[in-house]
């Protein structure tokens, strides 16, 4: 590890998180103020409306080494995951949710794993292990199942039950390799992630998570963040690996 390089860092995308933020990060501080590693906090706001940015300047004073990115436009959770992906300087990278709907906890035993040789963790809420402690509405739950197992069929990610979760972790290689062909700006960026990890060789493991659903997603049917969106970006994603647009070589 250089001289200076944090251990670990954390990207954390935010749009109106201003009432959900603020617990979030001292979950982080608590778990990590105990820890013998660095670390950096990035958090990435998406042109958010409301006071997420000053809430986020507010907490640096208890909350150490955070960097706010605060984007004045609204482009998409991918856009931002991306971003702050590529701002990260850690030997370990994960991005997680800015609601806390699965705890930082997670790294205690994702971290291991990437310690043993694997490059990208999933976390899934479908494997054995994993639970949903407050589901989302029964409708988002059907979409949800119909988008997955079309996720699984066009871009042939069989053995993903859930591609979706927002709690994964990388190395920093993998992170950047990943990050800088990423072009997914909605909610499709997360299958765009692993099959880009996959076709570049990285070795990737599913862990179960733990997770709670918070009311105040912007998930909807149609709209730049509905399950048309995320199908449209779906067959987009497979035609970029058809034509060659991702400039893939295995690592």
């Amino acid at each position: 590890m250089a001289e200076n390089q944090p251990y670990l860092s954390i990207v954390i995308p935010a749009y109106k998180e201003g009432e959900r933020i603020g617990q979030n990060l001292l979950e982080i501080e608590e778990f990590l103020s105990n820890k013998n590693y660095s670390y950096e906090i990035i958090v990435v706001i998406d042109g958010s409306p409301d006071n997420t940015a000053e809430i986020v300047k507010n907490y640096s004073s208890q909350v150490k080494n955070v960097r706010l990115i605060n984007n004045s436009a609204n482009h998409g959770k991918g856009y931002v995951v991306r971003q702050g992906l590529l701002e990260t300087a850690g030997k370990y990278v994960v991005f997680l949710d800015a609601d806390g709907s699965t705890s930082i906890t997670h790294v205690e035993k994702f971290l291991p794993e990437l310690e043993k040789g694997t490059d990208v963790i999933v976390g899934s809420r479908k494997i054995e292990g994993a639970f949903v402690q407050v589901h989302q509405p029964r409708y988002r739950e059907i979409m949800g199942e119909g988008g997955n197992w079309l996720i699984r069929i066009v871009l042939g990610l069989w053995s993903f039950p859930d591609t979706q979760c927002g709690f994964k972790m990388l190395t920093g290689k993998a992170a950047h390799e990943v990050a800088q062909r990423m072009v997914v700006d909605r909610f499709g960026f997360d299958f765009e992630l692993i099959i880009l990890a996959e076709k570049l060789g990285f070795k990737i493991k599913q862990m179960p998570v733990r997770w709670l659903n918070e009311e105040g997603s912007t998930v909807s049917l149609t709209g730049p963040n509905g399950f048309i969106q995320v199908l449209i970006d779906l067959f987009k994603t497979k035609w970029r690996l058809i034509t060659g647009k991702y400039n893939i070589k295995k690592q």
